[in-house]
Order: C-alpha cells, then structure tokens, then sequence
C-alpha cells in the first residue's frame, strides 16, 4: 500500500489485472472508495484526450447550448439531456457564455461534460472502456452480470469548472437491489487547486437520500428520501494522479469543488450496474431497444 497522509483515503497502487487485493476490498467495503494508482498509462489518458478534442472539433455549441449544472439542475426538462442515454451529446458550463451569447473561452474550455454513450458509439472510448481488468474488478465487488449503463467526459475547465453538489450516484442510476458502481478515471491530475473529487467515507453505509424519476416524456422529479444533512465536515479529497482509478460505490456521498484555477481537470467515468437487477423504467437514463447493455467483453 502506498504511504498516505493520515485521514485519506485508502490508496493503493494498481493491481495486476484488475485483481483486487483482500486489502483493497476490505478498505473499500469500510470506506466505499478506493483509489488504485497508475491503473491506466498517460499515453493511453492522452489518447482520450485527444479523441475528445476531435469529437469536439465537430459539435457547434451554437446549436445547442445546453447546460449542466448541478446547484440549479438546468438540465431538468431538457429533451437534449433527457434523450443522450445512447447518444453522444456535449453540455456546457453555466458560465461559458457572455452577455452577448458569445464563449467566453475555447470550446474545450467551456464544456462540463460529454455524454452518454461513448463506450458503445465510439471506436476509442470503446476500446478503453472494455477491458479485463476492469471485468475483474466489477466481479471483485459483487457484480454479476456487468452492464455500463452510461459513460461520461468530465472536462472540468479552466476558472468556469462548476461545483458539483455532494449526492449519490444511485440517485440516478437505480437498480432494485442497488447495483451502481462508479469508476472514475483521471485523465490530467486531479488536487484540491482544480476541483478534485471529495467523499464521505463510510457514508455508502448510510441510507439513499434522493432518488431521480422521469415525469412525463422529458420532465425529472428528486424524491427525497432522507432530509438529514450531509456530513460535509468528514468529507476527504481524492487528489489522483493522472492515470489513476478511483472505484466507489453508488451510495458514496462525493461532491467536488468548482475549478477557478487555471488548469482543466478532464475525468473518464464509467457506471456500471449488474443486470441480474430490475433497472426502473423511470430512470432517467434509458437507452433504444438496438443497443443493449454490454459488460466489459
């Protein structure tokens, strides 16, 4: 295990073919995320990248301008939004546009994310969405059947980058029994200076606090089912080199920071659900009948 300072989360340099240790699946059963350093190679993070920038070159934000927020929930009633579960759609940072209407900065350096569908759409992400390793991985923490349900490209931005509020992930994506599982990649360092990740830990233990439906054909609603205050006071960073995975459970309570720094903090993220689960029908997130859930194969 690598040394860590005291009060961290449990860091852990990457196994051998995905093949958790009884350490690691210990620390993540306590805390509900683990970080496994240099589970992937920068050249490989770099070709994301790249692939990201070339997907970007050809979306014009003057014709959507669509944005994600999560303090205000913009995306609410949002067809563009509510329709990407097997798409390729971008959403911009509430900040990115001026007066005028106009970017304030560069494209890349507007956007909040890229989603939904990557793994399956396109030849890059796909290739390094599908891997043994992570195959290993889902099996390790309890996934029977494994099912990506939905990648994401975090861009993060440079002095725009947006709060992310602290919630669950199986808020939105909800199995019955829970199954959600996150893996999120770090593509350019993540540090407290450009809105890295932060969890409660052990908060996974605690109860669902909101659970997202659909309303209608585009509409959301948030249930709220438990109104106790987060523990934000306990919260630890998941400061991660570039390369690194950061594994947590769907109940992990996260939240990060906005980035006012003047370097991005791209991030990969995959969520993954075990198809031996009902998937409601009135998830947000649902997919056409021609592309079926695939695991890691």
């Amino acid at each position: 295990m690598i040394d860590t300072p005291k009060l961290s989360l449990p860091t852990f340099q990457s196994p051998d073919g995905g093949r958790l240790t009884a350490a690691m699946l210990d620390a993540y059963e306590k805390t509900g995320v683990i970080i496994l350093e240099d589970f992937v190679s920068r050249p490989a993070c770099d070709r994301l990248r790249g692939r990201a920038r070339e997907l970007i070159e050809a979306f014009d934000p003057a014709e959507v301008q669509s944005v994600f927020s999560t303090t205000d929930n913009e995306q609410l009633d949002d067809r563009y939004f509510i329709e990407s579960g097997d798409q390729v759609r971008f959403f911009l940072e509430a900040d990115a546009f001026d007066d005028a209407g106009r970017l304030r900065q560069s494209k890349e350096n507007s956007l909040n994310k890229m989603g939904h569908a990557m793994h399956d759409i396109d030849p890059v992400f796909d290739e390094f969405s599908h891997s043994l390793a992570l195959a290993e991985i889902a099996a390790a923490v309890g996934i029977k059947k494994p099912g990506i349900i939905q990648s994401m490209y975090i861009f993060k931005p440079p002095r725009i980058g947006g709060e992310v509020v602290c919630h669950q992930d199986s808020t939105y994506i909800y199995t019955e029994p829970e199954s959600c599982i996150g893996f999120w990649f770090a593509l350019e360092d993540a540090t407290l200076e450009n809105g890295c990740l932060h969890f409660i830990p052990g908060g996974h233990k605690g109860p669902l606090k909101e659970r997202s439906h659909r309303n209608g054909e585009y509409g959301l609603d948030i249930e709220v089912l438990d109104d106790t205050p987060w523990d934000i006071g306990s919260a630890l960073p998941a400061e991660a080199r570039a390369g690194a995975l950061v594994i947590f459970d769907g109940r992990a309570p996260h939240y990060s920071g906005p980035n006012r720094s003047k370097r991005s903090r791209h991030a990969y993220t995959l969520h993954v659900i075990d198809r031996c689960c009902d998937y409601p029908a009135d998830n947000w997130l649902q997919r056409g009948d021609d592309m079926p859930l695939r695991g890691f194969e």
